[in-house]
């Protein structure tokens, strides 16, 4: 909105109001300590040409090549076309947040329709929502939403789920009396199946894993399942890098009950890790337990299409205290870039890029193996991240990479056992000459 100024017969009357005398008594609460009693330390005002000049010299050092980055672990730099840009930020789509009297806005409706069309298609699954933050909130949705199913208390958690999702299921469930007990993972970088069927008991509600996970391993969707359902519990899937799913079959076609995870690699840029969008969707017997938004497609009094809010949840609503979610948005514009990049590049063009990120993934790690006393940490089958081990500590390496340029990738120190490992990351904008700096530029480090 505008600025607009208050002169001082503006402030005594507010103050008054509130049955103050001063802006110093208003702030009275604030400790004496912690109040600042000198001006700040700000330059003198300037002109607007000279502002706009200061700016210009500013944006100058932001050099956008100054690193090569094989980082990834949930956010993921992937090519987005032009038309993703246009069309996402035409005046039509100024305003995506469904309105109170959602159909009156058809054009808003008809998008997210297409959008759970899109996640149903590529999860496997029957329902998918509109209504989720992120990856990580998407994650603790869907284990709140085994239990609200299931009735029991014994989470599952794989500890190869990405470390911010696990944190996120944690701080949700924390009051909520869950026992979240997490499983530990084998030599191929998956669930270690012993652990899981130990684990499991009458008492569990579901089990969550991500594939490929946080190592970049693919899991065995079809076993876990298998497992899982033997002893009446549900199994969800997290996704942090959905591109996967042009080349993997769909979790739901494997038997996952939920598929959740973040859909950033759908035509989202980076921006320093959001807003992004989570994404949901699940079999059409738990849609009352599904947090969020669903829109359906139905006709008018004259038999033509229209798009209505079909199920709407959250606490704002009639559901009141009974609501599956207090999620209030549908992350409308994410999900509208979403639905242009998926159909901009069709069934045939994302299981190219899904493709292209595979091989590229394939060489890189055949390449930087190649270098003595480098290799890969895990066995299992990966898309296009992998885990390497180092022959001293990643800290000292990834230090001495980045002073050539190369942001070499993700140190796994969290893990027990992992400090000298990595999680390296490659997309389809790796070309083989960056793949092959990287590797240069590692030789010389270790020499």
């Amino acid at each position: 909105m505008s600025y607009i100024p208050i002169s001082q017969e503006d402030r005594q009357e507010m103050l008054a109001l509130l049955g103050l005398n001063s802006v110093e008594e208003l702030f009275s609460s604030i400790p004496e300590e912690n109040r600042l009693r000198n001006l700040l330390n700000l330059p003198s005002a300037k002109s607007e040409p000279e502002l706009l000049s200061y700016f210009e010299d500013r944006s100058k050092k932001n050099t956008f090549d100054q690193y090569v980055s094989f980082l990834g672990g949930g956010a993921y730099d992937h090519f987005i076309p032009a038309v993703v840009d246009y069309l996402s930020s035409r005046g039509e789509f100024v305003s995506p947040y469904t309105p109170y009297q959602p159909e009156v806005s058809q054009g808003t409706l008809q998008v997210i329709f297409e959008y759970q069309t899109l996640i149903c298609q590529l999860t496997g699954l029957e329902i998918a929502n509109a209504s989720l933050y992120d990856g990580a909130t998407g994650a603790a949705e869907a284990v709140l939403m085994a239990n609200r199913v299931k009735d029991k208390k014994r989470i599952l958690v794989a500890s190869t789920v990405n470390p911010q999702y696990r944190q996120v299921i944690y701080t949700y469930g924390k009051n909520l009396g869950l026992e979240i007990v997490e499983l530990p993972y084998n030599q191929s970088g998956q669930v270690e199946i012993r652990g899981l069927q130990a684990a499991l008991n009458e008492g569990t509600a579901v089990l969550l894993c991500q594939s490929p996970n946080y190592f970049g391993v693919i899991e065995d969707i079809k076993a876990l399942a298998e497992i899982v359902h033997e002893r009446g519990a549900m199994l969800t899937v997290a996704i942090s890098e959905p591109l996967s799913l042009g080349l993997l079959e769909a979790p739901g076609k494997l038997g996952a009950d939920i598929v959740t995870g973040e859909g950033q690699s759908f035509g989202l840029p980076l921006s320093y890790g959001g807003p992004y969008l989570g994404f949901m969707a699940c079999k059409k017997e738990f849609v009352r337990q599904l947090p969020g938004r669903i829109v359906g497609q139905t006709v008018d009094a004259e038999g033509r299409r229209g798009f209505v809010l079909t199920l709407s949840t959250r606490e704002q609503h009639i559901r009141r205290e009974k609501a599956t979610s207090n999620i209030c948005t549908n992350e409308g514009h994410c999900a509208l870039r979403a639905t242009i990049y998926l159909e901009t590049l069709g069934r045939k063009g994302l299981r190219k890029m899904a493709w292209l990120n595979a091989q590229k993934a394939a060489y890189a790690c055949e390449q930087l193996t190649s270098i003595p006393g480098v290799r890969a940490r895990f066995g299992g089958p990966v898309f296009n991240e992998f885990v390497l081990e180092f022959p001293r500590s990643w800290e000292e390496i990834n230090r001495k990479l980045k002073d050539r340029g190369i942001l070499g990738g993700l140190g796994l120190k969290e893990f027990p056992g992992l400090d000298q490992c990595a999680l390296i990351t490659v997309t389809e904008k790796h070309s083989r000459e960056k793949i092959d700096l990287y590797v240069r530029a590692l030789q010389e480090v270790l020499r």
